[in-house]
């Protein structure tokens, strides 16, 4: 039977103690503990009891148990130092690993191997120096890099675990990094006076640029409240990769220049090298155009009325046409005159006449058949000009037909882009970026992308203020970040020009994040500090000076506008058919009577 000696029994005890305090999951790894069997099985078992498991394999295992890892590390053994490298190159002492390190010596020279690694600010490391039966615990962590070791005291072991921390939340602890400075990468496309009046912030030119004035903003709160100093760089791209090679605003992350950057979309190849915090300026990219006017894509002519109307239309046509037949032919009975009428066809000739209220040189002569011939007319007066009213408001009125993405590619618009650098890469994103699984690799999608940017002749990329205004001549559909259009519509258009804006989707992605550099030791402390920027209203506050949010219609009175001949084309196609058929006719009654 092997007895634990008390000197082993109270790092035992402590060690239980601690993972009790920490009222976690634990999964305990041994660091190579330079212990006796005994010892370790002694460990083992306290552990247990506890409900926790220890392991002696340095392997991390599933990364989804990451944040159930305690590391333990006992500097009083000799292959302390090679385990301490191991941590480092294997970046173990950041986020989301827990480490205990032990030693018996307050003078341990090992101790100066923890100064000289990355024990950076999310690293949850406690360093426990016992002298006796007495075990002080301290938290060693570094702001920078480059910066000095904190030594902040953690709480001590007599017996039992005494914590002195004054939160439990590792944020709420390292939530002061001492002036330490954080770059910014800022993506600026639209105007090169964006680096001077970003970081002035004095709210000029907001027509410019406003989603990276807008996040940089609620980035520098944030970093204020961290206790941090902001400082800034700027990038002509939002960050795309090309023949394996970042860009812009990515690769400034990437390459460790900048530690956050201007919100951005999120994409799979992105999450390789970035990661997301929250939203603190969002943005919708999509097509904007005004609805097509109502004669360009319906026939117009035949909306007024239903269809039972037209058929009590016919209906009343026929009866009238036979009534008015009849009635002349008892007239005929007494005398036949050049203006009677006489056949059926003088009959219709004369209904249709009343239609559309015309005059016609035939007409009955008793006093009975003209009484037939006021009430028609009268009749159908009221329709003439029930129909013509709505005729009139038809023509002004705009239509619905463009709802869809589908809707969109089959309309016979013009459809364009803004010609800034992430159009010339997002259009042709669901055909380059995995064409085979891509869940946007449709054909619809494509055809869009080859009317705007063909192999083949002109390209359809134009400024702000052009596609602004080519929006409001109509037929003419703009891609671009919905912000900036929406100032320059404010700015730009009447009011009734704005009832009938519309904007159709082509990408269907999530809202834009804040990216952070990949394995960034002040990830946690950006997503608390952007919520709480956020949660305050701060951002909603400056997202209202910046941002312009979607016209709103205040009035639905229509303008005047000259009628085209596309509002027109149903009844010259119907006179085209006129015409061709006299001219049938005509041949047809020559054919005839000269034969």
């Amino acid at each position: 039977m092997n007895v634990v000696y008390p000197k082993d029994f109270t790092w035992v005890q402590f060690i239980k103690s601690f993972v009790e305090n920490e009222r976690k999951p634990t999964v305990l790894i041994c660091c190579d503990l330079c212990w006796e069997k005994y010892q370790l099985v002694s460990l083992v078992t306290a552990v247990s009891s506890i409900g926790s498991r220890c392991s002696t394999s340095m392997d991390e295992g599933s990364q989804y148990y990451h944040h159930n890892l305690l590391y333990l590390l006992d500097l009083d053994c000799s292959n302390a130092e090679e385990n301490i490298a191991l941590a480092s190159s294997n970046n173990l002492f950041s986020a989301p690993y827990r480490w205990l390190v032990i030693t018996s010596r307050a003078n341990n020279t090992n101790i100066d191997l923890l100064h000289a690694s990355p024990i950076l600010t999310d690293s949850d490391l406690v360093l426990a120096t016992r002298t006796g039966d007495l075990v002080k615990l301290i938290e060693l962590h570094k702001v920078s890099a480059n910066g000095s070791m904190i030594w902040t005291p953690r709480g001590y072991y007599n017996g039992s675990v005494v914590d002195v921390r004054a939160h439990r939340e590792l944020y709420r602890r390292r939530r002061d990094l001492r002036g330490h400075a954080i770059t910014m990468s800022n993506v600026i496309q639209d105007s090169n006076t964006t680096r001077l009046h970003l970081p002035r912030e004095d709210r000029l030119e907001p027509e410019y640029d406003s989603i990276a004035k807008l996040c940089w903003m609620g980035v520098r709160l944030g970093l204020i409240m961290l206790n941090a100093t902001p400082r800034y760089i700027f990038s002509n791209r939002w960050g795309y990769k090309v023949d394996g090679q970042w860009s812009g605003m990515i690769d400034d992350l990437y390459s460790g220049r900048a530690e956050l950057g201007t919100n951005l979309v999120v994409t799979e190849e992105r999450l390789d090298v970035v990661s997301y915090t929250d939203s603190l300026a969002p943005f919708q990219v999509r097509f904007i155009f005004r609805q097509p006017p109502l004669p360009y894509v319906t026939n117009i002519f035949t909306m007024p009325f239903s269809t039972n109307v037209w058929v009590a239309m016919a209906v009343c046509a026929v009866i009238g046409t036979m009534t008015v037949y009849l009635a002349a032919k008892w007239e005929a009975k007494g005398r036949k005159g050049q203006t009677q009428v006489n056949t059926i066809g003088d009959a219709m000739l004369l209904t249709v006449s009343a239609i559309g209220q015309q005059g016609c040189a035939m007409e009955p002569r008793k006093f009975s058949g003209r009484m037939m011939v006021f009430v028609l007319f009268t009749a159908l007066m009221a329709l003439y000009a029930a129909y013509s009213a709505n005729i009139v408001v038809l023509l002004q009125a705009p239509s619905d037909s463009i709802r869809s993405l589908p809707q969109l590619a089959n309309a016979k618009i013009t459809l364009a882009a803004n010609d800034v650098d992430y159009n010339h890469f997002v259009l042709k994103w669901p055909f380059t970026v995995h064409p085979r699984s891509h869940p946007f690799n449709d054909d619809v999608r494509k055809s869009i992308y080859r009317r705007i940017d063909p192999v083949k002749g002109q390209k359809y990329y134009y400024n702000l203020q052009e596609g602004v205004e080519r929006i409001r001549q109509g037929l003419f559909a703009f891609h671009s970040i919905v912000e900036p259009v929406y100032r320059q519509i404010e700015d730009t258009f009447l009011e009734n020009e704005k009832c009938d804006l519309m904007e159709v989707d082509f990408l269907y992605n999530f809202d834009p994040f804040v990216p952070v550099r990949k394995g960034s030791p002040y990830f946690e402390l950006f997503r608390v500090a952007f919520k709480q920027v956020r949660e305050s209203g701060v951002q909603s506050a400056l997202s209202k000076r910046l941002q312009v949010s979607k016209p709103r219609c205040t009035t639905k009175m229509s303008s005047f506008s000259s009628v085209g001949l596309m509002d027109m084309r149903p009844v010259l196609i119907l006179m085209l058919y006129g015409v061709c058929l006299s001219v049938i006719i005509l041949f047809g009654e020559i054919i005839l009577f000269r034969l």
